[in-house]
């Protein structure tokens, strides 16, 4: 079987030899025809509050949040459509807020990759800073008491605009809703124990589940904290398109939004694989190893107790460079130790909630990476580097025997595979 894979901005056509392979994908969705007027109409007709022109005066300052380079949320396209129906306001009454979470700010050029060149030199822009206090302003607390500080901008703002994507998520269940206010605008202290290793590790914090989702439940209840006027999230499809628009108050918009990416990501399988070659859907989302994770979550949930993960992820951006997700992995012995080490009381550091996903992932399975990152540094990693993804996967096919069944996922995690019977 042939089978092409997104990998970085271009495709792969891998070649897997194997008599039963099963390529499991998102049903394909058309996407809209028109989309600026799909978008206008959803702005009018939004879930469970007024249309999106009637909730801003033109002298309200106003807060637009969205999300960094990571995700692959149409800005581009979307916010000259939002300036248009919101043409009352002046432009200097507008600020823009990248949110980074933990991650890096983003270049001028990446911003105006990511925003279009127009929006970037006529309206300001921000990057979110969760380590910088003097950026912060207090909002509230947690729910264990804990004071919740998020981006000045926001805080200060008179009304409050979320843009989001809505794709499956390995441990909130799906992205979008309030997730693009947090932990994506909040001080670094909130995000550590937002990710604290015992919800992270709870088994409900899984794919493609909201009820009683203990992540789900701590974004919903500090990214609601400050009002949030309006949601404007999508759905997409594999060439990006916009499938559908969800808009309006923040809960209902994203409740419809993440039951239709249900219908069309959740795939039932009978059986685990012994091998499930998985990618992270290409850029931007495969830019580098910390978010290619999630393609492993995906593939994790179908492979066979000592299986394989064959992950191709380009990773252009390195572990990356800045953070502990490297430190992390690379200071353990094992994956085992990682995980107990993170599982210690009281232990915190940024990113052990992505080394804490992945080493669970090690503990069930192997993992072979195809990527641009160095052979020395992936095995560190406490992976196996692959030079030649298609004589890797031969190889691999021909040790377990051609007959044995084995799974690709070409989306990675845009897709939720689950075992109907387990």
């Amino acid at each position: 079987m042939k089978q092409p894979i997104p990998y970085g901005r271009n495709d792969l056509e891998i070649e897997v030899p194997a008599s039963h392979v099963t390529a499991l994908s998102p049903r394909f969705v058309q996407g809209l025809a028109d989309e600026p007027g799909e978008f206008l109409e959803a702005g009018r007709k939004p879930f469970g509050t007024r249309p999106l022109r009637e909730l801003v005066r033109p002298t309200d300052r106003v807060a637009v949040v969205v999300p960094d380079i990571t995700r692959p949320f149409p800005s581009d396209r979307v916010l000259p459509w939002l300036f248009q129906e919101l043409s009352h306001v002046p432009a200097p009454r507008f600020v823009l807020i990248n949110g980074t979470g933990t991650h890096r700010a983003n270049t001028r050029e990446e911003l105006t990759r990511m925003l279009g060149q127009r929006v970037v030199e006529n309206y300001e822009v921000v990057n979110h800073n969760a380590y910088d206090p003097d950026t912060m302003a207090p909002v509230g607390s947690l729910e264990n008491g804990q004071p919740l500080y998020m981006n000045k901008h926001y805080v200060d703002a008179d009304r409050r605009i979320v843009l989001g994507f809505i794709e499956p998520h390995f441990f909130a269940g799906y992205s979008g809703g309030y997730k693009g206010i947090f932990p994506a605008l909040a001080d670094i202290d909130s995000i550590l124990t937002y990710h604290r290793a015992a919800v992270i590790g709870d088994s409900r914090s899984t794919w493609g589940r909201l009820e009683g989702n203990p992540t789900q439940e701590q974004i919903r209840a500090a990214g609601s904290v400050l009002p949030v006027d309006f949601c404007v999230n999508v759905s997409l499809n594999s060439r990006h398109e916009i499938t559908r628009f969800f808009c309006g108050d923040v809960l209902q918009a994203h409740e419809q939004g993440c039951a239709f990416v249900e219908s069309t990501a959740m795939v039932p399988c009978e059986h685990p694989f012994p091998i499930v070659i998985t990618t992270n859907g290409g850029y931007p989302l495969d830019q580098n190893l910390y978010q290619s994770v999630k393609g492993m979550s995906a593939a994790a949930q179908i492979v066979s107790p000592g299986g394989l993960i064959v992950m191709a992820s380009q990773c252009e951006d390195g572990f990356p460079a800045h953070g502990n997700f490297a430190p992390l992995l690379f200071g353990a012995a094992s994956p085992q130790e990682l995980l107990e080490t993170i599982s210690a009381h009281g232990y915190r550091r940024n990113d052990q909630w992505e080394a804490q996903k992945l080493a669970s992932i090690l503990v069930k399975a192997r993992v072979a990476l195809f990527s641009d990152l160095p052979a020395r540094d992936v095995e560190r990693a406490h992976m196996e580097p692959i030079d030649d993804l298609n004589g890797f996967v031969a190889e691999e096919v021909k040790r377990i025997g051609p007959d044995s069944p084995v799974a690709v996922l070409p989306e990675g995690p845009q897709t939720i595979p689950y075992l109907r019977r387990q």
